[in-house]
């Protein structure tokens, strides 16, 4: 925390107190376990289970490949691995979007429960 949030914090009566603790910024983990809930929670959970089994399955390739004794074998098993994992990967990371859209949009419900209680 900086001084200048000390600040506001200080000048803010008991409603704005109020406004102020239920538009919190959360943390990296409360915010990607948010994700869970809401209108679009089933996407997550989607994504999430697809990117699980995506990812044990690049590891079981990854296993295959390096138990290869051919070169063949070893490059299918080792391009199937690096997919699936990479895969993997990219739909892991296709959730932080959604997580900054949703700080963003808690930062602007913030600003305007302050400016209609000043209305």
């Amino acid at each position: 925390m900086s001084k200048l949030d000390d600040l506001i914090r200080d000048t803010l009566d008991a409603k704005d107190h109020e406004i102020l603790d239920q538009t919190k910024e959360l943390g990296y983990f409360q915010l990607g376990l948010a994700q869970f809930g809401g209108k679009l929670g089933w996407v997550t959970w989607v994504i999430m289970i697809v990117q699980t089994a995506m990812f044990f399955v690049g590891v079981w390739c990854a296993f295959h490949f390096f138990g290869a004794t051919e070169t063949l074998i070893a490059i299918k098993w080792g391009i199937s691995g690096a997919v699936m994992i990479l895969g993997a990967t990219v739909l892991k990371l296709s959730l932080m979007p959604q997580m900054q859209a949703d700080r963003i949009l808690r930062e602007l419900k913030r600003v305007e429960l302050m400016l209609a209680r000043q209305a």
